[in-house]
Formats: structure tokens, sequence, C-alpha cells
């Protein structure tokens, strides 16, 4: 049996995580054999690389091989496609036709997505594994095959078994030895080996400088849940390598080129190799703070538009910069000082609302710069000034609510808020983990390990 390193350096298979190396080893140990095989996991993990390592270390090898997506056939051609027809069988069969399963004799066929088989060809499928026989479609005559059939889906066929929508015993005819492929996010110390391998074929291909991830931006790459997995791994690599114009990316700019990578689905699973971990800076505030600073940008580029709105739609003026310096302090600061504080004192000894103060009121409370100052009426205080032909108004009607308020902390808890998430996800499907781990995006067993982590009620 050949070694799992020659394996991947010839497949191009990267990644060092224990769930792939058990994957491979059991491709290898059933290779030689002729049982079928089913290969679960998720679109994009490499199902159909899988295939082909099993038949090129079986005796088959020197056969043929041929991968067929099953949930692409039309539904009126597939058994035609697979067994072959006589002519006349079909309108459209003008000529006998032999199908797969007799001009790959001895070799092997790969059935994708064999989840969508419709229930008719399901059972013209399990002869063939049964007995070897089969019958072309329009004739009468049994023919025999010998050919070694590998399935994969993407999809629970236990669940499909339930619905009336596959046959449960080709399910276990095909799952004679099932081989689960894991998603990319199962295996996160390979996700920066995988960027890096992308990357730099990528580069040598286009003659261009590899682009590099500093510590950060690896952490964050390494902790988004890539649901289009190892293709959508492969397409982020070639899109930075293209568009970022910095060969050294941090988590800013890695962030700002792809937003989706701050989406979470809490609970989190705590990296060990992260900085945090180490003794480091804690890198869910720094996440956090992130997607703080894209928020805040995203609302400032709001209330500049509004803003410009508001002054085109209402014909309004806004100050020049000679304007702007009329509005200024005078300079007896001190002497106006003095006055601020003995109008706001008259005022606060009123059982009325308090007044508006302007930038006016304040420069001609305490005079202008010849030295002249109006009288003072705390009744119904009315000040202009020349200089402002808009004033602004600064308005101390709550300051008094602001020094009476009290701030209180708000939970930042990690624990707290998975605590929280867990219990709701619950709560909304009455119970039910399994659709309570789809919702949160983890698996059943993490979600059952939270749950006696954290005393959750269900």
């Amino acid at each position: 049996m050949p070694k799992i390193d020659s394996i991947k350096r010839r497949y191009g298979i990267v990644g060092r995580s224990p769930a792939l190396e058990n994957a491979l080893q059991t491709a290898l140990r059933v290779a030689s054999t002729d049982l079928s095989v089913l290969i679960t996991g998720e679109s994009g993990v490499g199902k159909e690389v899988m295939s082909r390592i099993i038949h090129d270390n079986s005796t088959r090898k020197h056969e043929g091989f041929i991968a067929i997506n099953a949930g692409a056939l039309p539904p009126g051609t597939i058994n035609s496609e697979l067994f072959g027809h006589e002519k006349g069988a079909y309108t459209d069969a003008r000529a006998d036709r032999k199908g797969y399963f007799e001009t790959l004799n001895g070799g092997t066929i790969f059935l994708d997505e064999i989840g969508e088989m419709p229930l008719e060809t399901q059972s013209y499928l399990l002869r063939v594994l049964e007995s070897g026989e089969f019958i072309r479609m329009g004739s009468n005559k049994v023919q025999r095959t010998d050919v070694r059939v590998v399935a994969a889906t993407n999809r629970k066929l236990m669940e499909r078994v339930a619905d009336g929508k596959f046959r449960e015993d080709l399910y276990y005819r095909l799952a004679t030895v099932p081989i689960d492929m894991p998603s990319l996010r199962e295996r996160p110390e390979d996700i920066y080996l995988l960027f890096r391998y992308f990357a730099n074929n990528f580069a040598e291909k286009q003659s261009i400088e590899s682009i590099q991830l500093d510590e950060e931006a690896r952490w964050l790459l390494e902790n988004y849940t890539w649901p289009g997995n190892i293709r959508e791994l492969k397409n982020v690599a070639e899109r930075l390598s293209i568009l970022s114009e910095k060969r050294e990316m941090t988590a800013v700019d890695l962030a700002e080129m792809m937003p989706q990578l701050l989406k979470r689905n809490l609970p989190a699973i705590r990296n060990e190799d992260s900085p945090a971990a180490a003794g480091g800076p804690s890198m869910q505030e720094r996440e956090i703070l992130y997607k703080v600073l894209f928020d805040m940008k995203e609302d400032m580029a709001y209330l500049k538009n509004l803003v410009r709105e508001l002054i085109r739609n209402n014909d309004l003026r806004v100050p020049d910069a000679a304007q702007a310096r009329a509005l200024s302090m005078p300079g007896n600061y001190p002497a106006a000082a003095e006055q601020i504080d003995r109008f706001m004192d008259d005022v606060e000894l009123n059982d009325v609302d308090r007044p508006s103060v302007t930038l006016n009121d304040l420069g001609s409370m305490a005079g202008s710069r010849d030295g002249h100052r109006r009288p003072h009426a705390p009744s119904a205080p009315v000040y202009s000034s020349p200089s402002a032909a808009d004033p602004i108004i600064v308005d101390h009607s709550m300051r008094r609510a602001y020094d009476e308020s009290e701030v209180v902390d708000e939970d930042l808890s990690l624990a707290n808020a998975e605590k929280e998430l867990i219990g709701k996800a619950l709560k909304k499907h009455n119970g039910r983990r399994k659709e309570a781990a789809a919702e949160l995006g983890i698996s059943e067993r993490t979600l059952y390990r939270k749950i006696k982590e954290y005393e959750v009620e269900e």
C-alpha cells in the first residue's frame, strides 16, 4: 500500500488534519478490493479526487474510469446513458447504443450526487450491484458486466430514505465501505496551508509575486466557516492575488476586500493556536473592533449623504471660512467666561425650561472687541451679532439629564453570549438539537457538549 505522503504529492492534496488522513487511509485500504464505496461530504471537499485514488490504486487501474453526475442527467435519458438502449426503444432511438455499464466493463464508474438519482434508475442500479446483470432499454436480453461503483453525495441519504426518495436496500449496498470527507471548517489547521498552496501556484502561473498574510489575517481566514469549502478558498486566494495592491495583507486589508470573513455563527470554537491562547491579545476583541470600525465607516458615509441631501433639498447655506472665523470667541476670554457662568447660574434658578444659548449670545455677553457690553436681561436674553449670518444653536437643556444618568457596564462575556444563543436556538426549534445545531453552524456533538458545559435548560 503506497504511503499517504506520496499519494498527497501525486494528487495535489494539501493538509495534515487527522480527519483527512483517516479518509485517505480508508480509501487506500479499500482500493485493492471490489467493494462498493460511498463517499459523503459537503460540496467542494474533493470527493471526486478520492474516487480517482481508489481506482488508480486498484487492480482495475488499467481499465476505464468515468465520473458521472447522476443529478445532472435528465430522468428520461439517465437509464439509456447508464444501461444503453435498442433501436426504436423510444422516439429518438435511431440506433443501438451501449451504456456506460457495458462500455466500461472491468473498470470503475463514479456516480456523483447519487442522492438525486430517480427511484426507477435506483432499481436498475441495485440489480447491477447485486448480480452484475442489466437489460438495455427496449430489449429483453439480460447482459452481464463487471463494473465497480464508487458513489458520492453531499446529501444525508438516510433522511432521503425516510422521505421515500432513496431506496434503503440500495443505500446499504452502496455504503459497504463509507468514507466521510471532512469539510474545511473541520480541518482549520489545513486552511492556511491550502491558501499558500493556491496563492503560490497562481502567482507562478501569472508571473507575479505571491501574496502573504500576517498573523491576524491568517487567524481571520482560519476562523471563517467556508461554506464553499476548498473551491471557495481557491477562489479567494486567486481573487486576492489579483485585486490586492499589497503583497502582505493585514486583517483590516483582508476584511475590507472580503467582508464575509467577519461573519460568524456562534458558539465559536476556541483555536488553541490563536494569539489569545498563547497569552497574546484577544482576537475576539480585535474582530469586534474591526467590525465596529467598518460599521462606523458605513454610518459616516450615510451621514455625509444625508447632510448633502438636506442642504440641497432645503436650499440651506453653509458658512464659509470667513463666517466661521467670525464665530470665534472674543480676545478677552476670561471676561467672557465670567459672563457665561453668571448667565448659566441665572438660568438654573428658573423653574421653566432653559432657553437655548447661541454663540451670538456668548459673544454679546462677553462684549465686542472694542470693549462695549450690552445690558443683561435674564428673563428674556436676546443678543445679536452682525457677524453671524446663520447662528448655530448650542442647546444645554440635556446637561442635567446626562449628569444624573447612570452608566451600566455591558456584559461582553463570550461564554454568556454563547449560552444565550444556544438557549434561543433550542427554544426556536422546540428543543430539537439537530436543527438548533444547524442554525448555529456547529455540529450536534459540539452543541451537546456546550449544553452540558453551560448547563443550558432545554
